[in-house]
Parts: structure tokens; C-alpha cells; sequence
């Protein structure tokens, strides 16, 4: 199959209508290999997906190293997103602060860039927002480094709608990265409508409820120890029986289908274009190329009107919040 093509915000680059996010070849799944990880980003790029999501967070830079190469080896095809404002600390593995002060994130991207070894990050986005941080300051910054060709686009996570209205103002933002899922729909509230307003693409990161979505997950036991979704609400105790047993209308929409759960999992969020008015490209994460194709093929799978109705009253079932520190998304500042 041939992925369609979408462009990010109004003047930003043509990419994949799915991309992929690397998080989890370095970290919070429980152990990966090394490579294969690496074999799955040629394979992604082979079927079609160009934008490629990762962090400097992720494995404490890590991840940046990692697929570094792989960027530079294919700079004329691949999408580079990255982004800052989440600290750590090596003597607290647990710690996590928010930074979005102009002079961190001046630090950040020149380190960004180095881990990469690129010259410029195609789509940088702020990890998550500090409240105590003027975000005109932020964005500032972050223009700053466009003006400096360090950067080509700004991108936000996990902001309100008035926050993304606020910083749009100061400089053109291309895309909004927030969790969106069968599981998650919070960002329909203000996010979506003001995103599909400003002509701002939306990246829709756990499309696939960290694997709830598709019935793989159905508690904490099944994961490895250092997996960071043991601290997450919704995978812990009760709510996670809970919140399987709503996978069941998938399950039975996949097998009408002859697709996979995550396959109509990953549709239902693709249709979420139309349903909203707004470019959608949803980034799953997976280290195997065995999942790829599937979930690519996702992209052009359609539900139907009965079956969008089947699903429609899952997220407003789910049990526990979607991180045990709420302050850690938007839906905290709603």
C-alpha cells in the first residue's frame, strides 16, 4: 500500500498521514534490542512513514543517539521531531521537572543537536508546559531558534486550547502533540476545535492506550519491572480489569473485520480528520517490524458509521487517570 500524505500546519512539511515514535527502543517498555529497533526505522521509512518522533528525555538522550544515523543516512526523507522541557536527574531516576525558561531551551537544542548530529531539527516541540513560565517568553525562544536555522517548525505537547491560540500568536505553531485515543479524548474539549481552527496539524502520541487498545495489556503483571506503565493509574489493580474488558467492541469490530484491534484502533483515530476538520497523524510506537505493517495499513482502513457508534462511549468508561501526576498533561489546566 501507498501511506497518503498530510501536510503539518499551514505551511509545514508533507509527511506520512502515520509516523512512528521511537520512545520505546530506549526506554520505559522494558528491554529492547538494540537491532532491531534499528531495522524497523528503514523498514517505517520503506512503507511510507516520514516523520519520526523522539525526545531528549527518552533514555536521558539516548534515543537521540540512537536513531541519529539512521536521520542523517536518509536527512532528504526523513521528518526529525525532537523536544525539550523535561529534566532529569542521574541521582533520582524518578525525577521528572519542566523547564521552558528561554536559556534551557537554548541549551537544550544546541544538545539536541550534537546527540543527532544533524544541523537542524525539522520539528521541535515543547515536551510540557511550566504555568510559571510566560508562555510568549517560551515561544519566544523558540522562534529565536528558527530565526537561527537551528529549527524549521515549533511544535507544543499536552497544552490547553487557549495555551495553543496564546502561542500561535507569537510565532506559527505546525503541530500539536497530546495523547488521543479510543482510551483518551480530553483534547476534543479545547485542544481539537482551536487546533482545527489555526490550521494546526494534531500528532496523536499512545493511539494505542499503551496497549491497552489492543488487548496485548490487561494488567501490570504481564509487564517488566523497570516498565514505566506499573506507575500508571489505569494499568494498576481494578482499573485495569476494568479498562480490558472495554476493549471488547474492538475485538468484535476486528473480527467482522478480519483486522487486528490495534488496526481499528489506529482508524478510528485516522477518521478523527474528518470528524474534527483537522490534519491527523498519529504516531504509534513499536520496536518490531512485525507490527508496521499493520499499523500502517491502519491508515486506510474505514469504519463505518455503526461502527464509530460502538465505539463512541468507551473513553467515558475508562477507569483511573492517564498519569499518577495529573499536573504532568493539560488536562489539568482545563
Amino acid at each position: 500500500m501507498t501511506l497518503p500524505t498530510t501536510v503539518l500546519g499551514t505551511d509545514g512539511p508533507v509527511v506520512g498521514t502515520q509516523g512512528l515514535g521511537c520512545m520505546g527502543m530506549s526506554e520505559f517498555y522494558g528491554p529492547t534490542d538494540a537491532t532491531e529497533a534499528l531495522a524497523t526505522l528503514d523498514a517505517a521509512l520503506d512503507l511510507g512513514v516520514t516523520l519520526f518522533d523522539t525526545a531528549d528525555i527518552y533514555g536521558s538522550g539516548k534515543n537521540e543517539e540512537l536513531i541519529g544515523p539512521f536521520v542523517r543516512a536518509n536527512r532528504d526523507k526523513v521528518v526529525l521531531a525532537t523536544k525539550f522541557a523535561i529534566e532529569r536527574r542521574a541521582d533520582d531516576p524518578m525525577y521528572r521537572g519542566i523547564r521552558n525558561d528561554p536559556a534551557y531551551i537554548r541549551t537544550a537544542v544546541d544538545a539536541s543537536l550534537r546527540r543527532l548530529g544533524v544541523d537542524v531539527i525539522d520539528l521541535y516541540y515543547m515536551h510540557r508546559r511550566d504555568p510559571k513560565v510566560p508562555l510568549a517568553e517560551s515561544v519566544g525562544a523558540m522562534a529565536e531558534l528558527v530565526q537561527a536555522g537551528k529549527v524549521r517548525h515549533l511544535g507544543l505537547s499536552e497544552v490547553t486550547g487557549a495555551e495553543l491560540r496564546e502561542a500561535h500568536a507569537v510565532h506559527p505553531i505546525a503541530a500539536l502533540q497530546s495523547e488521543w485515543s479510543l482510551f483518551s479524548r480530553d483534547v476534543e474539549r479545547s485542544a481539537v476545535p482551536v487546533a482545527a481552527e489555526l490550521g494546526v496539524a494534531f500528532v496523536p502520541y499512545s493511539p494505542l492506550g499503551r496497549g491497552f487498545l489492543t488487548g496485548a495489556v490487561k494488567s501490570t503483571e504481564q509487564l517488566a519491572e523497570d516498565d514505566f506503565r506499573r506507575t500508571m493509574p489505569r494499568f494498576s489493580g481494578e482499573n485495569a480489569v476494568r479498562n480490558a474488558a472495554l476493549v471488547e467492541p474492538i475485538q468484535k469490530i476486528a473480527a467482522e473485520r478480519g483486522v487486528s484491534a490495534a488496526q481499528v484502533a489506529l482508524a478510528w483515530v485516522h477518521q478523527q480528520a474528518e470528524v474534527h476538520g483537522l490534519n491527523v497523524v498519529p504516531i504509534p510506537g513499536t520496536r518490531k517490524r512485525s507490527r508496521l505493517a499493520e499499523n500502517v495499513a491502519a491508515a486506510t482502513l474505514r469504519l463505518t458509521p455503526q461502527e464509530l457508534a460502538e465505539l463512541e462511549l468507551i473513553a467515558g468508561r475508562v477507569t483511573g487517570d492517564r498519569y499518577a501526576d495529573m499536573g504532568f498533561t493539560s488536562a489539568g489546566r482545563e
